[in-house]
């Protein structure tokens, strides 16, 4: 064929199927602006109107630091050779050589007990540079949910430096262990999508952060409103649609297992937030935006480890529980648990993300159908619970990938942010946390003038009023203007 679709052009080489490489692309913008802008307007709306500008500015550092450090470091550390049976060896990936050959994920290759090959390692139809691209917008997304957990009082200086020793210590060994080929890939646990590498560590590390973080001033634990509802919404939006990129890319090609993830994505996510408007409704009287959102990202979260493995009725009883159990855990459990308040997790992301995924993660090890894993899984004869006698041990493989997952995200976040303390203060100072965004950035997200304040015309008279009055002065015969409405909020 002549044109764009010979194979022989020099930018086509034969093993390039464009479709794969352009719903790869796609699916990974799609994933970048979960965060950039979504997760960066959710959290500037979502927050007490003086944190606004911090709360978007951590997301925002994140997405760029995790950019820099992925290309120099982590990406391999989490696709690359081994060096340890959950870690990758880390190095560059910004040769384009490198960048331009076939993609390829080396420890994917499975082998018999005798030293034959049983499945090639997995090598998708597009370059490595796609591949690259595409695994960054998970870890970004991965580090901006951390900083949910610890919005309102965490230490700009510190979030810088935590960014990149978190991504290197614990993102790429969760990565590598369940997608990479580390051990828990090669036993067989299942992570679609990131119920595990992305939601779970995320919470638990942000649980973590929280604790050692400390908690926001009282007056802000007891009423912290959000400041612009209709922008929670855009970013809550930009979060769901971004979610068919997340789920539908995952299979690393345009086919039958994305078409499946996609659909069971959206269907999982709207069946969650009506279980929790409902439950709002039967207890509180009244459905609340925030509780549906929180409703609609439990639901994301929880179908993502088995989005592309289950049939279309699982997906709505996954949507049911993520919609009940993370509420049932946040209204009830939490109330009643005195170390659980004592930790001051802002987004309450450990229940919207880590309840969820690990949720989804066991529902994965039952609704996981034999058909469908047998499209994608590398280990043969994987299905869930309800399909099979290897079902039971599948749960069980599923419970120990989420007990690693755990365990490693508590003691790397704990040991990250104990360095980091020895030279820099987790928290901001009590003056700081008094003050927000003015005193952490010099910036405030509004330029209104209110808060509850009087009028001093003392303290808000401007340099034309203060040369009018000048003028006055001098020139007794001087006539001045309009001065303005002042609107006081």
């Amino acid at each position: 064929m002549a044109g764009a679709y010979d194979a022989s052009l020099p930018s086509v080489p034969d093993w390039l199927n464009k479709g794969d490489n352009a719903w790869q692309l796609t699916s990974a913008t799609l994933v970048g602006l979960q965060s950039m802008p979504g997760l960066v307007i959710l959290y500037a709306s979502i927050v007490k109107k003086k944190w606004a500008v911090n709360s978007a500015f951590m997301a925002l550092y994140a997405f760029a630091a995790v950019l820099l450090c992925w290309v120099l470091l982590c990406y391999k550390m989490a696709f690359g050779d081994e060096l340890l049976p959950f870690w990758g060896r880390g190095g560059p990936a910004f040769d384009q050589g490198y960048l331009k050959a076939q993609a390829k994920i080396p420890e994917t290759v499975r082998m018999f007990g005798n030293g034959t090959m049983e499945k090639e390692a997995t090598m998708p139809f597009f370059p490595m540079a796609t591949l690259v691209y595409f695994q960054f917008t998970f870890a970004a997304i991965t580090t901006i949910l951390v900083a949910g957990s610890v919005l309102g009082r965490m230490n700009i200086k510190a979030w810088m430096a935590f960014v990149p020793l978190w991504l290197i210590f614990s993102y790429t060994v969760g990565a590598y262990s369940l997608w990479g080929g580390g051990f828990l890939y090669h036993w067989g646990v299942i992570d679609y999508s990131g119920g595990y590498v992305i939601h779970l560590s995320s919470g638990v590390a942000g649980f973590v952060a929280a604790y050692w973080v400390g908690p926001r001033p009282q007056a802000d634990r007891e009423r912290f409103p959000p400041n612009n509802v209709l922008l929670m919404l855009a970013g809550a939006g930009l979060l769901w649609m971004g979610w068919s990129g997340f789920n539908g890319g995952a299979p690393y090609a345009a086919n039958l297992t994305a078409s499946i993830a996609v659909l069971n994505t959206n269907l999982s996510a709207a069946t969650s937030l009506l279980v929790w408007t409902c439950l709002d409704v039967i207890f509180f009287g009244k459905p609340s935006v925030i509780g549906a959102i929180q409703g609609m990202v439990t639901g994301l979260a929880g179908v993502t480890p088995g989005a592309g493995l289950i049939q279309t009725w699982a997906a709505i009883i996954i949507g049911i529980f993520s919609g009940s159990i993370p509420w049932a855990s946040m209204m009830i459990i939490h109330k009643k648990s005195t170390l659980l308040q004592q930790v001051d997790d802002t987004l309450v992301v450990f229940y919207t993300h880590a309840v969820a995924g690990i949720l989804g993660g066991l529902l994965t090890g039952l609704f996981a159908h034999p058909d469908l894993c047998v499209l994608l899984l590398p280990v043969p004869n994987t299905n869930g619970a309800f399909y099979g006698v290897n079902g039971g041990k599948q749960f069980l493989k599923q419970l120990v990938g989420a007990a690693f997952v755990t365990v490693w995200n508590v003691v790397s976040t704990t040991l990250i942010l104990l360095a980091i303390k020895m030279f820099i203060p987790l928290r901001m100072a009590e003056e700081e946390l008094g003050i927000g965004d003015d005193a952490a950035h010099g910036e405030e997200a509004y330029a209104l003038w209110g808060d509850g304040e009087k009028f001093d015309a003392t303290r808000h008279e401007t340099q034309m009023q203060q040369f009018e009055r000048d003028q006055e002065a001098a020139h007794p015969s001087y006539v001045h203007g309009a001065r303005g409405v002042t609107i006081v909020l």
